[in-house]
């Protein structure tokens, strides 16, 4: 295992000095942020560009390797998180052309893995997202495979806010879907991350064992269950004004127990800390502070 971090939590600096102080406090992998330079994001934490994909060339790629590999620093994955199941087709394909530039990108630099979401139209139900889901996704797994690149989508319903509501933007969030992922596309990865299990009452750990084989990536957020927000928003709001992103550490998580499973099932790939955490936003030094915390609460497991 090696522990590291995504670098969308530093969107003004560049990847070069991201490394330097990513690997001057004992980090060893980085997963690169990978938006388009404009992209017209307005989510936390989505929209930093750290590598310029649509110029990227041969030479490009080896020289940023290089870079990243004179510092000790290895790239876990390219992230990339759009809605290529969005209602708008333009939309769509926009972010599915951008998709498939990551994973060429990530062809170029000898990355294993692009991690990304399946997506979802909030309108539509699972079974609907899945209809449209079979008709885009083909040939992007097709991409990545000809590219020797493993697609992971992430586990997160993305339904934080009420533009996401009712159906959220992602449906690969639960057992049932992800069975349906795994049977369609053996050759797709799960990008693990079990902050989006604990508010969805999902079991973070049995969700390992029937999982495991297939998570190629892991993210470390931890979340809290605001217990008087649950209160009154009820869980009918489905983590609206309840659930809380926090560093690994903070949260209602066990992680001596979650690496256990991990270890269980096999896994000895990157553990990237995600940082989602207001209470270390505002300045670059918070954010540091944040991802010093979660260095050091997740060191131990991480051998």
């Amino acid at each position: 295992m090696k522990l590291g971090f995504l670098t969308a939590a530093f969107p003004d600096n560049d990847l070069v000095s991201v490394a330097d102080w990513a690997a001057s406090v004992g980090f060893e992998a980085l997963e690169i942020a990978c938006w388009p330079r404009i992209s017209g994001e307005a989510r936390r934490y989505a929209g930093t560009a750290h590598l310029d994909i649509a110029g990227m060339t041969q030479g490009k790629a080896d020289d940023t390797v290089a870079a990243l590999t004179a510092k000790g620093i290895s790239i876990s994955a390219l992230g990339y998180y759009p809605n290529p199941l969005h209602a708008d087709a333009a939309h769509r394909d926009r972010v599915i052309a951008h998709l498939k530039q990551v994973i060429t990108a990530a062809k170029l630099m000898r990355v294993p893995i692009v991690n990304t979401f399946m997506g979802g139209d909030r309108t539509l139900t699972p079974d609907e997202n899945w209809t449209r889901a079979l008709h885009i996704f083909p040939a992007i797994t097709a991409h990545a495979k000809a590219s020797g690149v493993t697609l992971a989508f992430e586990n997160c319903p993305m339904i934080f806010s009420r533009d996401e509501w009712p159906g959220g933007h992602n449906i690969a969030y639960s057992p049932i879907i992800w069975r349906r992922i795994f049977e369609t596309w053996p050759e797709v990865g799960m990008n693990y991350d079990p902050s989006h299990l604990v508010w969805q009452m999902i079991d973070p750990l049995r969700f390992i064992r029937e999982f495991g084989a297939h998570i190629v990536h892991v993210h470390a957020k931890d979340l809290m269950i605001d217990r008087d927000g649950l209160y009154d928003n009820g869980i009918m709001s489905l983590g609206i004004g309840w659930q809380i992103p926090r560093m690994p550490g903070l949260g209602d998580l066990n992680w001596a127990k979650l690496f256990s499973a991990l270890t269980h099932a096999g896994y000895d790939g990157p553990i990237i800390i995600e940082h989602e955490d207001r209470r270390f936003e505002g300045t670059e030094d918070k954010v540091k502070r944040g991802f010093l915390l979660a260095r050091d609460v997740l060191r131990p497991f991480v051998k």
